[in-house]
């Protein structure tokens, strides 16, 4: 896959969406929340084995911005203050091909964590 790359990298006007189109013309829509959830990040993965964090609460959550990472890769930044997410284009393949298996493990995860999707509820 080290010859793929992306030749289009758009975001939804409403921010909710990456969209992503590769040199072999295969283009897919990656959802920011699940782009937030499976970051590659440490914060995120951990940093070992069994430290991976299952993070609550971002269903309305929107990319705030894009910045190339050399040329493999590219960082995304979320309105939520979330930005060190490293995404390879391997990595941002995989999540076309992957996502909706992978956001559904995510969503077993929270389950039986007893979290939601869903952010607080803001008091009055």
């Amino acid at each position: 896959m080290s010859d793929l790359w992306p030749t289009e990298l758009r975001v939804a006007k409403d921010r909710r969406v990456l969209h992503v189109t590769f040199n072999d013309g295969r283009s897919y829509p990656l959802a920011a929340e699940m782009l937030r959830v499976l970051s590659p990040s440490a914060e995120v993965q951990g940093h070992g084995p069994g430290q991976k964090v299952t993070v609550p609460g971002k269903r309305n959550v929107g990319i705030a911005n894009l910045t190339p990472a050399g040329n493999y890769a590219v960082r995304i930044g979320f309105d939520d203050g979330h930005g060190s997410g490293i995404y390879t284009w391997t990595y941002l393949r995989e999540l076309g091909e992957e996502g909706e298996r992978l956001f559904a493990d995510y969503e077993r995860e929270l389950i039986g964590k007893g979290l939601t999707r869903d952010p607080p509820a803001r008091g009055l």
